[in-house]
C-alpha cells in the first residue's frame, strides 16, 4: 500500500467517518493511486483503530465506486471509470446551471464578495503550486454557490458521486495553463452573477465544467494505468 500521510484521529468522534474522510481524501488526491492494495489490518494499524471502522469505511468507498472489493482476495483503489465520470459531470452541470441562473437573478448579499475572496485565495495557491489546497479552494468556490442558492445538501450528494471525475481533474490540474483557465472561468462566473446576467453565468459555467472532459484523450494517453476504458458506445 502507498504510504499514507500520518494522521491523528479525534478520539471524541466516531472513528469510521474519520477513516472514511481520510481515505477518500487520499484517493481523490491520488496519494493512493488506482490499483493500490488496501489491507484492512495495515490500515487499522495506521489509524490506530480496530478493523471494524476500516471495514465500514471501505464499504462506503466501494458504494462510491472508489474501491473495488474482491472477497477473499483483496481490496484495491479503483481505476477511474470514464462512464461514471461523465454521468457525475452531467448531474453537476445540470444542477449548477440552475444554481448560477438563480444567483444571477438575485444574488444574496455578500455572495459576490465571498466568491471573489475565494478566487483570490486560489490565485495565491496556484502561484505557489499548492495543488491540493487549490483543489479544496476550487470546491469551496462551488460549495458557496450551493449554499447561497439554499441547496447545500445537494453539494454533498454531488460530491459523493464525483470521485471519478474529481480524480480526472486532479490528473489534469498540473497541465500548463489549467489553473489559469480555472481562475478565468471562476472570475467570469462571479462577474456574471454580479452584473445580474443569468445567460452569461450559465455560459461561463458550461465552459468551466467542460474543461477536463474535453481533455480525456490526453489524460488517458498520459495515465493509461489509471483509467478504466469505456464500453463501446452505440453509433
Amino acid at each position: 500500500m502507498s504510504t499514507l500521510p500520518k494522521v491523528r484521529l479525534d478520539r471524541s468522534r466516531h472513528a469510521a467517518p474519520q477513516v472514511l474522510e481520510k481515505l477518500r481524501d487520499a484517493i481523490l488526491s491520488l496519494e493512493l493511486e488506482p490499483g493500490t492494495v488496501l489491507a484492512r489490518q495495515e490500515l487499522a494499524e495506521h489509524f490506530g483503530v480496530s478493523q471494524t471502522p476500516v471495514r465500514e469505511a471501505l464499504l462506503r468507498l466501494s458504494e462510491e465506486g472508489l474501491v473495488d472489493v474482491f472477497p477473499q482476495h483483496a481490496t484495491l483503489v479503483s481505476r477511474i471509470d470514464l462512464a461514471a465520470a461523465r454521468q457525475a459531470h452531467f448531474l453537476r452541470r445540470s444542477i449548477e446551471l440552475e444554481i448560477v441562473h438563480q444567483l444571477a437573478e438575485a444574488a444574496p448579499p455578500g455572495l459576490v464578495e465571498d466568491l471573489e475572496a475565494q478566487i483570490a485565495r486560489q490565485a495565491a495557491l496556484a502561484a505557489a503550486q499548492q495543488y491540493g489546497d487549490f483543489v479544496e479552494a476550487d470546491r469551496r468556490f462551488h460549495q458557496l454557490m450551493y449554499e447561497a442558492a439554499g441547496v447545500a445538501g445537494l453539494w454533498d450528494t454531488v460530491a459523493r458521486m464525483s470521485g471519478h471525475v474529481d480524480r480526472l481533474r486532479r490528473l489534469h490540474l498540473p497541465t500548463a495553463g489549467k489553473t489559469e483557465a480555472i481562475l478565468r472561468d471562476h472570475r467570469a462566473i462571479a462577474q456574471a452573477i454580479k452584473r445580474g446576467d443569468p445567460p452569461g453565468a450559465q455560459k461561463a459555467l458550461r465552459k468551466h465544467l467542460s474543461g477536463t472532459l474535453s481533455a480525456v484523450a490526453e489524460i488517458c494517453a498520459r495515465y493509461p494505468d489509471y483509467i478504466e476504458a469505456e464500453d463501446a458506445q452505440p453509433a
